[in-house]
């Protein structure tokens, strides 16, 4: 399905059962998988949205009320720049008053959530299950393992690193190597992990109990 208004470039393919919004403009040498959705962005040369993905749908914005929840207008949109890839089943928000932005040459595995209006930078590699928040700030060649996780209006430095299942909830300074929930340098986290087997051990927690046989 294409809608009304759509730039689409040179040797872009488009495979059956996608969807690209009205408005929406796709650069050169694109690749649109298998039932993607695009609407409501701005893709630049040599983007691959994997099979499944959803790039432009609106974002999780709602005021509380005295009568319940009101759903917040979402107006942005997604830009996505060159030589980026995003992952099966990957969800990118279009921003409410601010675009969402992926810098060019960033790596997004399957099953990501990127949130409204956030900013992320050159080279990024976001590793599947990963969840950003809304208006959080990576910088260029940030690297996040598996399932780890950024809380709304957070930034993260220029090639800072997060280890699998880390949760961010205040800023990351530049280079810094983080892991646990919350997060903190890794040194000191992995020593924490090591000092909790010890005294599990110490007192017989982490021992299988033996089995009993007729």
């Amino acid at each position: 399905m294409i809608g009304d208004r759509v730039v689409i470039g040179r040797r872009t393919r488009i495979a059956p059962f996608a969807l690209i919004g009205a408005g929406v403009e796709i650069g050169d040498d694109c690749r649109i998988g298998g039932h993607a959705s695009v609407t409501h962005a701005l893709l630049g040369d040599r983007v691959y949205i994997y099979p499944g993905a959803r790039i432009g749908q609106e974002g999780f914005g709602f005021a509380v009320t005295s009568e319940g929840f009101l759903s917040v207008p979402q107006l942005a949109r997604v830009i996505v720049g060159n030589d980026v890839e995003i992952g099966a089943n990957t969800t990118v928000d279009r921003g409410g008053l601010t675009d969402t932005v992926i810098g060019e040459g960033t790596r997004i595995d399957n099953l990501v959530q990127i949130a409204h209006g956030v900013l992320i930078g050159r080279c990024c590699v976001l590793v599947a299950q990963v969840g950003i928040a809304g208006s959080s700030i990576l910088g260029d060649f940030v690297q996040m393992g598996g399932q780890s996780a950024i809380a709304g209006h957070v930034s993260i430095g220029n090639g800072a690193k997060l280890a699998a299942r880390t949760g961010v909830m205040q800023d990351i300074p530049a280079g810094a190597q983080m892991g646990g929930s919350p997060a903190q340098p890794i040194r000191s986290w992995m020593r924490e992990v090591a000092w909790l087997r010890r005294v599990t051990r110490s007192q017989g927690w982490g021992k299988t109990p033996d089995r009993k046989t007729d």
